[in-house]
């Protein structure tokens, strides 16, 4: 469930979760039997021929989603997704311009990496057709919070770096490798309005931010009011087991009829009745409410921390999804990175998992499986707080 163990034995708590894939809980019996269960009965044949694990789950996935949202396609990853959504909106608009958010992170194949805007995941190859739009960071931006006023450089690309058509747009809700960080209010209703005035479609990557793990909300861009043209998702999807997906219309689905687009693995039987399990066990347990009930919880707490210690800048996410993002000084907001890898590698000598991410490296992500409790709440922050003063 929420804890791992070492090779002597030794039990640690896990509160990164597999970087916020393992949604369930390790193990968890009504997932692994769904695996082992369609394993002895099929395992691989081809997505040629229909498999009722596959149509099963497609459909419960699509009955999550508003609107016209009905058709998915089955990858094996999250980078697999956005690589397909990118490719379908470029079909289906007939435009080549992208328009993705500094400090996002999409993949790491070619378009992906594109769409990608941090150097640290930036291979020094041929990257084309995307332009990256102003971060609407909420901690470090020059407009705070208020998201419209970030949305007026997506305008501005669309006036001075395009046709004035572009393919679409692509974003993260809650950034996840960028260090937890939330897009500012009111951004993506305009963005989205600008975007699609300019012929684009609305692509939300909900790879990290889906499946109830913000509590709020099952998938991240509800909570900004808006729907998507196509949605991305994978990790959490499948509890740890491959699996990725595409989601979106009957309409722009047909681009993918001209020609023949096939994907081995994506869609196979073992995955695909993991990923139906985890639909069934995310509702069974109430896994998004307690996702959400525990958030708030872990939030008062690390909020407490802040004020007890001046090297947390700010303490931010929904749910559990959650960034501490740590400062040398608060005015200035000077990273501190050597201490954010101490902080890590002491708590995990204490028995604690998590991660770290941001640009500067320099904020704790905090993201474990969604069967947290308050009393792993405690032991965490207790751990932190032990950390926290022998930095």
């Amino acid at each position: 469930m929420q804890y791992l163990f070492d090779e002597k034995g030794r039990r640690y708590l896990d509160a990164y979760g597999g970087i916020a894939t393992v949604s369930c809980g390790h193990c968890h019996p009504e997932v692994v039997d769904a695996i082992v269960n369609q394993t002895k009965r099929l395992q691989h044949s081809t997505i040629l021929y229909l498999n009722p694990a596959i149509a099963e789950f497609a459909e419960a996935l699509a009955l999550k989603m508003p609107g016209d949202l009905k058709v998915v396609f089955f990858t094996n990853s999250g980078t697999e997704a956005n690589e397909l959504a990118l490719m379908m909106a470029r079909l289906y608009t007939g435009s080549h311009d992208v328009i993705s958010i500094r400090n996002g992170y999409h993949g790491n194949a070619t378009a992906t990496m594109a769409a990608t805007a941090q150097s640290s995941y930036k291979f020094n190859v041929i990257q084309t057709g995307v332009h990256h739009a102003q971060n609407p960071d909420q901690y470090r931006g020059v407009f705070g919070s208020d998201g419209p006023k970030y949305a007026r450089d997506v305008d501005e690309i669309i006036t001075y770096g395009t046709s004035g058509h572009v393919a679409g747009f692509i974003a993260e809700a809650i950034q996840g490798v960028g260090g937890i960080m939330e897009l500012a209010p009111g951004y993506l209703p305009a963005v989205y309005d600008s975007i699609r005035k300019a012929g684009g479609l609305c692509i939300a990557d909900e790879v990290q931010s889906g499946f109830a793990r913000t509590g709020s909300h099952f998938w991240g861009f509800e909570a900004h009011d808006v729907v998507p043209d196509i949605v991305t998702m994978a990790k959490g999807i499948g509890n740890g087991i491959p699996l990725g997906a595409v989601v979106t219309t009957p309409e722009i689905a047909k681009v993918l009829a001209c020609r023949n687009y096939y994907n081995t693995y994506g869609g196979n039987p073992v995955c695909t009745a993991a990923g139906l399990a985890v639909l069934k066990v995310i509702e069974k347990q109430k896994l998004q409410q307690n996702a959400f009930n525990v958030g708030l919880y872990l939030k008062q707490r690390l909020n407490s921390l802040k004020d007890k210690y001046e090297i947390i800048g700010d303490v931010r996410g929904r749910g559990l999804l959650v960034g501490v993002e740590l400062v040398t000084d608060r005015q200035l907001k000077t990273p501190a990175k050597i201490e954010t890898l101490r902080m890590m590698e002491q708590m995990k000598e204490m028995g604690v998992l998590i991660g770290k991410g941001g640009l500067f490296g320099n904020v704790l992500r905090i993201t474990p499986p969604l069967c947290f409790t308050k009393e792993d709440v405690d032991f965490l922050v207790d751990v932190m707080d032990y950390t926290l003063s022998k930095i």
